[in-house]
């Protein structure tokens, strides 16, 4: 098992640099001009010269990205055109906008960012893998139609049509629930979980529905084989084969839509975050786009990719722990 980590962690980390090559690649090196971006619209063309000398974009294509990337793994000394700041590691550069550090702006960004899509992730799992579990028991009955017609419903919906919907009912109508505004967890937890009880629903509603869906397509085939036939042959509780042995051979698809989800939900829920006016990554992409921000930009994918990977490497493992054939091929 340790050797099989160490195998994943490996093509992890190729990976993420394979990534920080493409990255830098589109945004640094293809057409335009990024000392134009960092300088401003109304610079001269000896400003923006003296910007491009500042931020290393005179050297050669390699040396800039060697230079990228020294700053990313061990930091770098970069030039304010008053003296040199040093940025530490990993270093994404500075905002145009701001003169903040990258690396301290996403920071504050994905404490809330965390809050929705973990919140959501274990909604959307108990939702989803619930009901999809019920479906497969329930094959060919009313209530297999019944929630099969309910996920199609709510994957074919956008989730600011929910989110919208949700605060309509819960919050206009009813008057259940505050309008969401963002509290972070270390300043009441109370409240925290309140004001993202409507951004939770919104993603586990939407998100629910592919679960519930690859659940019992995988929980059906699952009871299908031959080892589950036998189990029940021998008197073997039902209970048991379901929890022990059915849910566990289906596990591994739902773990790796998980992972996919997860990370890139830890790049930034856009929509979600814009919709209730959440402060995290995918709000801080909106707005540094607009902006024409390129150092928040870059920084925002890279950690979009970076969460990506390091999801899918943890599936993996988990793979191994729920499949031990996972290992051993």
């Amino acid at each position: 098992m340790t050797r099989f980590a160490l195998q994943r962690l490996l093509a992890a980390l190729v990976v993420l640099l394979v990534l920080s090559v493409v990255v830098y690649a589109l945004f640094y090196l293809l057409p335009g001009d990024p000392a134009r971006l960092a300088c401003g619209p109304k610079c001269s063309a000896d400003q923006v010269d003296q910007v491009r000398t500042q931020l290393g974009l005179d050297s050669p294509a390699y040396a800039q990205y060697l230079h990228f990337l020294h700053g990313l793994v061990a930091g770098t000394d970069v030039s304010t055109g008053v003296g040199t700041e040093h940025c530490a590691a990993p270093c994404l550069g500075f905002s145009y906008q701001s003169g903040e550090q990258v690396t301290s702006l996403l920071a504050e960004r994905l404490p809330a960012t965390a809050s929705l899509s973990l919140g959501a992730m274990v909604l959307w799992l108990v939702i989803g893998v619930g009901s999809g579990l019920l479906s497969a028991l329930r094959h060919g009955g009313l209530s297999e139609r019944l929630l099969t017609t309910l996920t199609l419903a709510g994957n074919a919906v956008p989730v600011f049509i929910i989110g919208i919907l949700l605060m309509l009912l819960f919050v206009s109508v009813l008057g259940w629930l505050p309008f969401p505004s963002y509290v972070p967890l270390t300043e009441d937890p109370e409240q925290w979980a309140w004001n993202l009880l409507l951004p939770w629903l919104s993603l586990a509603i939407l998100e629910s529905a592919k679960y519930a869906r690859l659940t019992r397509s995988s929980m059906l085939e699952t009871l299908a084989e031959d080892h589950v036939r036998t189990l029940r042959a021998y008197g073997v509780r039902e209970r048991s084969v379901i929890g022990r042995h059915a849910l566990r051979g289906a596990l591994p698809s739902v773990i790796a839509l998980s992972a996919l989800d997860l990370g890139t939900m830890f790049g930034g829920a856009v929509l979600t975050e814009s919709l209730f006016g959440i402060p995290g990554l995918g709000k801080s992409l909106v707005d540094s786009v607009s902006t024409e921000d390129l150092p928040v930009v870059v920084g925002l994918v890279l950690v979009t990719g970076f969460f990506v990977v390091l999801a899918n490497a943890l599936a993996d493992v988990l793979y191994a722990v729920a499949d031990r054939r996972v290992v051993l091929a």
